[in-house]
């Protein structure tokens, strides 16, 4: 069975100025990564801003087209889609994106978001059945219509909003939402009811949750796997609580340990400069995070590290780790089902 959905070899540049002559941006460079069909799971897609991480998912969902490689769903190229494959995949992947306000038109009331999909995807046979999925959806995720519905996006709070987005998410009964940065613009007190909420979907439903995030914490708190993206290229993944509490590539090895902790004697702010910082111009055609890696080697300028496998069905792309044998082929996800194997 061809998984869910699947990036092959994927590629995406961004050109700037006047007829796109200006510089050049690689955001997602030869990523090949997919979504099982039968085993729904949790996983993350975590770097700092930049690395690629919103531009791949945008790429999956089929809002933005390759420069090379090629995205498919259920095994059919999102480029040669009829018609009603592309319904189809609007209605089973559902996104979740970073700002809540930003999915409501401020002259609708929210009751709007709600009732479109099951009208565009003909999901209810009467305006009595649209109502009740409208009510069990609200429900789900811990709200009541009679706080929600009738109200315009400004009358709710970010946190009331951003659930009602996993509600609308929930109404087309889909295989996989897609959540981009779901919590960092609400408050702190809602983040962990919305993380629970996605998680107790994943269980209850099985629905797959693909979370997109630069906060470390929150994808070890929720997901079972992660990928770790820089400067649009896969630098390691695996279990989440070997990557997380384990990091072998340099660049998560930097990523954990920029996790705050409560240490009085460490001033925020005062970082002192290293041998690789001095090296922060230098041009590379091999490994992208050599510019800022400790331990850079002759080879990693010139040679782009493979995906190496390691003996804990890990993950890492680092001459580091050459010694071990590389991937049978680059979709990183044959990490986690080996893992769900074990």
């Amino acid at each position: 069975m061809p998984p869910l959905l699947e990036v092959k070899n994927v590629s995406k540049v961004f050109r700037s100025g006047v007829f796109k002559r200006g510089d050049v941006t690689v955001a997602v460079d030869d990523v090949s990564f997919s979504i099982s069909d039968e085993q729904a799971g949790i996983t993350a897609i975590a770097g700092e801003s930049g690395s690629g991480k919103t531009t791949l998912a945008l790429l999956m969902i089929g809002q933005l087209s390759p420069d090379s490689g090629e995205v498919t769903y259920r095994g059919s190229s999102l480029r040669k889609m009829t018609r009603d494959q592309k319904a189809e995949l609007r209605r089973e992947v559902q996104p979740i994106f970073q700002d809540p306000y930003a999915a409501y038109n401020p002259f609708y009331r929210v009751d709007h978001v709600l009732t479109t999909p099951i009208r565009n995807f003909k999901l209810a046979k009467s305006k009595d059945e649209a109502e009740k999925m409208v009510s069990e959806a609200l429900e789900m995720v811990g709200l009541s219509t009679a706080e929600t519905l009738g109200r315009f996006p400004h009358q709710l709070s970010g946190g009331q909003c951003q659930r009602i987005m996993v509600a609308r998410a929930l109404l087309c009964r889909p295989r996989l939402i897609m959540a981009d940065e779901p919590v960092s613009m609400v408050d702190a007190s809602l983040r962990a009811s919305i993380l629970a909420g996605l998680q107790a979907l994943n269980r209850k439903l099985g629905i797959s949750v693909l979370y997109i995030t630069h906060d470390l914490t929150t994808a070890y708190q929720l997901c079972e796997n992660i990928l770790i993206m820089y400067a649009g290229a896969m630098v390691e993944a695996g279990a989440v609580e070997k990557v997380i509490r384990f990091p072998k590539h340099p660049y998560t090895q930097l990523l954990v340990s920029s996790i705050p902790l409560p240490d009085t004697h460490k001033h925020w702010g005062v970082v002192e400069a290293d041998e690789s910082q001095l090296q922060a111009g230098r041009k590379t055609t091999g490994c992208r995070f050599a510019p800022r890696c400790p331990v850079a080697m002759d080879m990693c300028w010139n040679t782009r590290p493979p995906l190496y496998g390691s003996e804990d069905q890990r993950a890492v792309a680092c001459f580091l780790f050459r010694d071990s044998p590389t991937l049978p082929n680059p979709d990183v996800a044959q990490v986690f089902r080996k893992q769900g194997q074990e």
